[in-house]
């Protein structure tokens, strides 16, 4: 079984989900990023796998579920924090972050037979998930993150490198409130869904 990690920042409001604002407040754009963290660690938590991990940037809150272990992020860029959560592991692993609340099991439900990685892409040209058989953080470091380009560049890197890899299907990330509408649509019966459904009453009356 493979080791799940998820790379997140505690939903605070003004650390959070900042292209949220306008039309949200920090306040609202915090609460869609605790749901959307909500929706994805449930997820992960119905995923077989031999160890959870969540890699935080803050501190732990009354979302997270049972059966998580909690490491810090570690200081620099990007790349770097994903290198290191990856250097922490010591067999397989897929990394996803915590803007795509439509995840599920299945998606996340991935082995390595006849590949050396799976890549999934986002819609904006980066990616949503990252899996390596042999974890090597060397395989992102330098990487441009948050970029038009940065999953062409890491899937790239990963096809350089010799690595068989296996494509995941693209999904939306969570950064404007476009994104927020298309993907509460595509995820209905979720917690990031019934938030923004709350946070549109709101702003109706």
């Amino acid at each position: 079984m493979i080791t799940l990690l998820v790379v997140a920042k505690e939903p605070r409001p003004g650390r959070v989900k900042t292209r949220l604002t306008p039309p949200f407040t920090p306040a609202e754009a915090a609460s869609l990023a605790e749901a959307a963290l909500e929706d994805t660690l449930r997820a992960v938590a119905a995923t077989p796998a031999r160890r959870r991990v969540l890699v935080l940037d803050g501190e732990s809150g009354p979302w997270l579920p049972p059966g998580f272990d909690v490491v810090p992020q570690c200081a620099g860029g990007l790349d770097e924090r994903l290198a290191a959560a990856f250097a922490g592991c010591d067999g397989p692993a897929l990394l996803i972050g915590m803007d795509t609340p439509q995840v599920t099991p299945e998606l996340l439900t991935v082995d390595f037979d006849g590949y050396d990685a799976c890549f999934g892409p986002a819609e904006d040209g980066g990616f949503w998930a990252l899996g390596l058989a042999r974890p090597d953080p060397d395989l992102l470091r330098g990487v441009p993150m948050s970029t038009s380009v940065t999953g062409a560049v890491q899937r790239a890197r990963l096809v350089a490198a010799g690595l068989r890899v296996r494509d995941l299907p693209r999904l939306r990330d969570v950064d404007t409130s476009a994104d927020a509408e298309a993907v509460a649509a595509g995820a209905a019966h979720g917690r990031f869904a019934a938030a923004l459904t709350r946070l549109r009453a709101v702003g109706s009356r």
